[in-house]
């Protein structure tokens, strides 16, 4: 009876080992027994796959060896704290940790322990899981919520932008009107100083052009084509610089302006077009603001069925880290602002069928944008179709 018991008891201890074995090698995640030394008496499968490690390399090795250098030193300590003391720091409780593969290569795993008494001693059970296709999608999901937010604001800032220029366009109206009527009256008088009525006329052109640039907004807002006109080049760059040299003291000085000799006229739209150019043109000088030998370069010539407008400064350049969010909606970096000149200014381009850019092939000094347009609307839409 005695033998047969035994008998039963040894079958029953190798089933329940074979079980024990099937699911220790089945397992998902990394299993790694250790004991109270800290060397590991047993690595899954799992393990292997996990730290680039076979389990001959690891059995009879301390732990540490797939452990991050500055806690594979605290390790050892840890586990003799808990023996003298009884007390938890993570078993039971479970963590975020560190692995180290084979290669060198760290990655953060989620760690529990569980503890064992045994005839050998105690013996601690590690189950890790790893967390790099958790985090992957964790990033990913941040990624999606931030573009989403970002287009959320876009999304407002167009609806808004509608809103505004509908309601600028009525006191925008009253002043025009209200400068026609003042200029009526003052050349009735004789004795009216003739830089008056010069004055009170630039101002009527500047309301009207706010009036202009309100609406083409708009249309862009509303996604509408451009309103193209035949631009004479030339004309219309020494305008542009006019407009944003006008007030300051070193407008002969500061702005150059090449033209390239017997370019085609564009057709573009020219209110749009201008405020790109002055846009380009007023960062230039904000960047050349407080150096030495202050100077913009405004260079335009023809290349492969473009128009190139090239503005250059000699500033300090662009920040390397701020090349990549350059023309995207609110990402500027100026204190005052959304950070929209560039972005719109893009987006005008392209819908010319052009584009701006910001030329990387300097040699490291002040900043070059360069603004494309087509020459020719008909071949470029035809592309496009």
């Amino acid at each position: 009876m005695d033998q047969q018991s035994n008998e039963q008891s040894q079958t029953q201890s190798t089933v329940s080992e074979a079980r024990l074995t099937s699911v220790f090698d089945t397992a998902a995640d990394g299993i790694v027994v250790i004991n109270e030394r800290c060397t590991v008496l047993a690595f899954n499968k799992a393990s292997e796959q996990l730290f680039g490690y076979t389990a001959a390399e690891v059995i009879g090795h301390n732990v540490y060896k797939i452990m991050p250098s500055d806690f594979a030193t605290a390790h050892d300590g840890y586990v003799q704290h808990y023996l003298d003391t009884g007390e938890k720091k993570i078993i039971g409780i479970g963590r975020e940790v560190r692995g180290r593969h084979k290669d060198g290569t760290e990655f953060p795993v989620e760690l529990s322990v569980g503890e064992a008494s045994t005839p050998e001693g105690r013996q601690f059970i590690g189950i890790l899981r790893d967390l790099r296709p958790r985090k992957s999608v964790e990033e990913r999901l941040a990624q999606t919520q931030a573009q989403l937010v970002h287009m959320t604001r876009i999304s407002a800032m167009d609806e808004m932008g509608a809103a505004i220029a509908h309601e600028l366009n009525q006191p925008l109206t009253a002043i025009l009107l209200y400068l026609q009527s003042v200029s009526r009256k003052a050349s009735r008088l004789d004795d009216l100083d003739p830089m008056v009525l010069s004055v009170i006329d630039k101002a009527m052109k500047e309301a009207e052009r706010a009036g202009e640039i309100i609406q083409r907004m708009r249309q862009l807002v509303e996604k509408k084509e451009p309103e193209r006109e035949q631009i004479e080049i030339s004309e219309f760059a020494h305008s542009c610089i006019e407009l944003v040299a006008m007030g300051t003291n070193e407008r002969k000085s500061l702005f150059s302006c090449e033209i390239e000799p017997g370019l085609p006229s564009l057709p573009a739209d020219p209110v749009q077009i201008r405020q790109v150019l002055i846009n380009l043109l007023k960062n230039a000088r904000e960047a050349v603001a407080g150096v030495d030998a202050p100077k913009v370069y405004l260079k335009v010539r023809q290349r492969d069925g473009f128009v190139e407008f090239r503005v250059t400064d000699t500033g300090p350049g662009v920040p390397e880290g701020v090349v990549p969010e350059l023309f995207k909606a609110f990402s500027g970096k100026k204190q005052k602002g959304l950070g929209l000149g560039l972005a719109i200014s893009r987006s005008i381009a392209q819908n010319h069928g052009g584009d701006l850019m910001l030329d990387t092939g300097g040699n490291g000094q002040g900043a070059t944008f360069i603004l494309k347009l087509p020459v020719d609307m008909a071949e470029t839409e035809e592309k496009n179709v």
